[in-house]
């Protein structure tokens, strides 16, 4: 694939409307991953770490970014990144379980992959059977959600929630995808697991390790997030603050 492809095709209609949902998705669900190293693995095309509050941001890819680097070969130590984004990365990989076993290796226990991907049981995977085009994103290879979950548990990777979106035809004219709007909105509602694109969040978890970091109450991929750490972390101070009165009384 080459870069100047994908590029034209983000600029088309189509294009354009996956773009702004997945930039959405993305700035609500990183806003609240702390750390000190966030990387964003390809697609220039969307930022998705603009509102994360990360110190360290890096964008990575084969000719473009801060590094540049296959993503089955990341140049970063083991466990030393908090949040790594892949947006549609395993689909033009030429070895996509490298590149996840890449994201496990450099993922920090209890960090955080966020990865967006074609769904092939959708109307996108239907065009892509039916026009079997050598253009992006047709080309490239559509995994399905329980394929990566599979990839995921293989890798110590814990699958934490996932998101459909894009339910309408992928017709490339403005015009008639709204006329054909209704479809998107009968999709999302009655069929959502046939959405064209899918958001997964996942976790890095290893086995016997305390680590002191806030615990998740609710979604990433939903906006208003709580973190439930600072939440105790308040209510056990305050009743360290009661006691010591008692104790004194």
């Amino acid at each position: 694939m080459q870069p100047f492809t994908q590029k034209i095709w983000f600029e088309t209609t189509l294009g354009q409307r996956l773009l702004s949902r997945e930039q959405a998705i993305y700035d609500r669900a990183v806003g609240d991953v702390f750390g000190f190293y966030a990387v964003q693995v390809g697609s220039p095309q969307i930022n998705c770490l603009q509102q994360s509050r990360i110190p360290n941001l890096i964008a990575t890819g084969n000719t473009t970014g801060d590094v540049h680097c296959e993503s089955s070969y990341l140049p970063f130590a083991e466990s030393s990144i908090d949040l790594l984004c892949m947006p549609h990365v395993l689909e033009f990989s030429d070895n996509p379980h490298q590149t996840l076993r890449e994201a496990a290796r450099v993922l920090v226990p209890e960090g955080y992959v966020i990865l967006t991907g074609f769904n092939p049981m959708s109307f996108w995977g239907l065009n892509k059977r039916m026009i079997k085009a050598h253009r992006y994103p047709w080309h490239g290879q559509f995994f399905s959600l329980s394929r990566i979950k599979d990839w995921l548990a293989l890798l110590g990777l814990e699958f934490v929630e996932a998101q459909f979106l894009s339910h309408e035809v992928p017709i490339n004219n403005e015009k008639w995808l709204k006329r054909l709007s209704c479809i998107e909105k009968m999709g999302s509602k009655w069929w959502p697991m046939m959405g064209g694109q899918y958001v997964i969040v996942a976790k890095k978890r290893v086995v016997n390790i305390t680590l002191l970091k806030p615990k998740w109450k609710r979604s990433l991929l939903q906006s208003g997030l709580v973190i439930g750490g600072h939440k105790n972390m308040n209510q056990n101070k305050q009743k360290q603050q009661k006691s010591m009165k008692e104790h004194k009384q």
